[in-house]
């Protein structure tokens, strides 16, 4: 898999078992995390697989000057993105509005809807310059309709993830006539951190399993537009 990727949320989690993986499969990663010191770790055990095309950078998605010379870093070490995977997602636990407070509310839906914006905005000219450009946005189940598929998520949470599901479902039917595939996958609850977990009918969706989807999905010719994965759960 000769692509150059951009993670973000890779210091920790899923980000960093995709970056991992799609290391291992030939890929240059960016990990980019909000907390550098995080992303550098995850750099530096990929260095210690063997897999030395990779690079560490620091990312807030709350912060958009941030995000902005995060873009400007990659184009200058890179030149050019293949593919970005808008990961990362501002956790937020509690069942009523009042279970959290204004500014943790706030990060919450400006990382979720305004950073997966920013980041798809700041980096299309990178996508542009490939020969095979795709975003790949982890959604979640929380943002299909009537879901209260992960029932200790703020409402804050909810509706980040239900921003997420529209900005990627306009800018899917926007930036097909550029050659540029939008992919969203909603997945439920997984075992993000542990990709050797056993993966049978009756468990949990395992971080493999969606490592393999967005392998699959880029991996695609490019008259393949796969637009989403939905997800049942267990």
């Amino acid at each position: 898999m000769d692509v150059r990727v951009v993670i973000t949320g890779a210091g920790r989690g899923f980000g960093r078992v995709l970056a991992i993986a799609l290391a291992s499969l030939g890929a240059e990663v960016v990990v980019a995390a909000r907390n550098l010191v995080a992303a550098e770790r995850t750099r530096d055990e990929i260095i210690a697989l063997g897999h030395h095309r990779v690079h560490a950078v620091q990312c807030d998605l709350s912060d958009p000057a941030s995000i902005r010379r995060c873009a400007e870093q990659v184009s200058d070490e890179l030149g050019y993105v293949d593919v970005l995977v808008n990961n990362a997602a501002g956790w937020l636990e509690g069942h009523d509005v009042w279970d959290a407070d204004d500014t943790e509310i706030m990060r919450t839906i400006t990382s979720g809807v305004g950073g997966t914006v920013l980041m798809t905005k700041h980096f299309l000219p990178l996508l542009k310059r490939s020969s095979r450009p795709d975003v790949v946005t982890l959604v979640s189940s929380a943002a299909t309709p009537r879901s209260d598929g992960v029932p200790e998520a703020h409402p804050a949470f909810y509706a980040a993830k239900h921003g997420q599901a529209g900005f990627v479902e306009v800018m899917s039917q926007r930036l097909r006539k550029a050659g540029i595939r939008m992919i969203s996958l909603y997945p439920p609850e997984f075992e993000d951190a542990d990709p050797a977990a056993p993966r049978t009918s009756d468990g949990k969706l395992t971080a493999q399993s969606v490592v393999d989807c967005v392998v699959f999905a880029v991996g695609q010719p490019r008259d393949c537009f796969i637009r989403a994965f939905h997800f049942e759960s267990a």
